[in-house]
């Protein structure tokens, strides 16, 4: 069940939203009204569908000992034609 809570008690207990949003969704009101949702990031990447690409994967720290060695292209070029 998603936890709910004030934005004056989101302020004074972070890391307590933090722990609730590791179970699944915080809601954060303002003035008794839904304002804002706090996710895990991991929630969050499930949710947006967003995953990281080939450039953001390879220009990672560490991608030093990242092998990558494509195939060579066999790919046949002719020419253009004009007329």
């Amino acid at each position: 069940m998603p936890t709910s809570m004030t934005s004056r008690e989101f302020n004074q207990d972070t890391s307590g939203a933090k722990k609730a949003a590791a179970q699944g969704p915080v809601f954060i009101t303002d003035r008794g009204k839904p304002a804002h949702v706090l996710l895990s990031f991991d929630d969050y990447e499930r949710l947006s569908g967003s995953r990281p690409s080939i450039v953001d994967l390879l220009a990672m720290p560490g991608d030093e000992y990242f092998d990558f060695d494509p195939p060579k292209s066999n790919v046949k070029s002719k020419p253009a034609e004009f007329d």
